[in-house]
């Protein structure tokens, strides 16, 4: 037998969307309270768990049993409370159980979010209007200190140009590269694709330790040169070159680790978004006299530039909080200190909580635009589809 297709009402059919159901947007302060208790309800058993199986963090306790107790109390216990939360929500007036169900669900989640996300945000900035000790407020003075101070606007400038220098690269490059590993046969482009996309399953400190081995410098009388780039160097003749040492260079040489990363992410959702261009549209053009270029240009850029900017906005938010590759190269010395870099130096070296709770703040206060036009932008899609 075949199924029978469902039965869509009118108002579906104006609009293209299933209809919600009554309920659903009831704002009464009942079903709020409702609300928050059920989302508040799967937290408050965690924390009493947490209390109630203590000797789960004695170092005494024996493995087996704490992997024991750990699998049934967090996956059946947390499933159990789940299915009774649901079957409270049955036994509700339908419309406050239609109010209240997505909160069972997802509203423990917001709040676990809310409590590791949001209480350390307002606790940082509280922090950053505090002294180094954390003991006195001093107002906006890390901040003035950080717009004023040479150690932190080298900082500042650091970034800027990184910020500005490793996004376009990545994405010129890895939009150059999905769009000519397009006109390959599948199973070459596939492998080069591969190739590109390598270097994604490499950490940022794995990727330091082996730019490190490129860039080595050994001083005359230690022993031969190893480093690759200086071995290109000296074949030309010239002498052996601190590549990390050179000022502005240096930067740009840490620069070019990101991109390595990085480059084969933006190939990979650009690739697909290529790929998802009609071809009667490349056709018609073709067949109008353009070249691979005019259609390139005037037809594949403009139709996948909502993912240009998504891919750009993304790699902008990774490059803004580099730290790993400027700790394992260079320790932020040389003027090649970020400020990702410098906030974790002033925090755990330093001891100075009020500077380095200041930087987080500038990071965030950078940061959130793009993340803006990151949701602006997938909202956008989504409302195309």
């Amino acid at each position: 037998m075949t199924a029978t297709p469902p039965v869509l009402r009118d108002e579906e059919l104006e609009t293209g969307r299933p209809l919600e159901e009554p309920g659903s947007h009831d704002n009464s302060v009942q079903i709020w309270l409702l609300r928050l208790a059920s989302a508040l309800i799967v937290p408050a058993v965690l924390v009493v768990f947490f209390f109630t199986f203590e000797f789960l963090q004695d170092p005494a306790t024996n493995k087996v049993v704490q992997v024991v107790v750990a699998v049934i109390v967090g996956v059946g216990g947390v499933w159990l409370l789940y299915w009774a939360l649901d079957r409270l929500v049955n036994v509700l007036p339908e419309r406050a159980g239609v109010g209240v169900r997505p909160f069972v669900f997802a509203g423990p989640a917001l709040m676990i979010l809310g409590f590791y996300l949001v209480y350390p945000t307002i606790d940082t900035a509280v922090t950053s209007l505090r002294n180094a000790s954390g003991d006195e407020f001093v107002g906006l003075n890390n901040y003035t200190r950080i717009f004023t101070e040479s150690q932190y606007l080298v900082s500042l400038r650091n970034s800027v140009i990184w910020a500005i220098v490793v996004p376009i690269v990545c994405v010129v490059v890895g939009l150059a590269v999905a769009t000519l590993a397009d006109m390959l046969p599948r199973k070459t482009e596939n492998f080069f694709k591969s190739l590109v996309f390598l270097p994604m399953a490499v950490s940022f400190v794995g990727a330091a330790v082996v730019f490190a081995f490129i860039y080595s410098f050994r001083v005359e009388g230690f022993g031969e040169q190893i480093g690759l780039l200086n071995a290109i160097w000296t074949g030309f003749g010239a002498s052996a070159v601190d590549w990390m040492r050179v000022a502005i260079w240096n930067n740009l040489f840490l620069m070019v680790i990101l991109i390595w990363l990085q480059t084969g992410f933006a190939m990979v959702i650009l690739s697909a978004a290529i790929k998802g261009v009609p071809d009667d549209i490349v056709e018609a053009a073709r067949i109008d006299g353009a070249n691979e270029w005019q259609v390139f240009r005037r037809i594949t850029v403009p139709t996948i530039a909502s993912t240009i900017v998504v891919v750009w906005t993304t790699i902008l938010i990774t490059t803004w909080k580099v730290y790993d590759i400027v700790a394992v190269m260079t320790g932020g010395e040389d003027g090649t200190s970020v400020v990702a870099e410098r906030m974790v130096t002033e925090f755990f070296t330093f001891q100075n909580n009020g500077v380095g709770a200041a930087l987080a703040v500038v990071l965030l206060i950078v940061v959130m635009p793009i993340l803006v036009i990151n949701i602006k932008r997938f909202r956008e899609q989504e409302a195309l589809r």
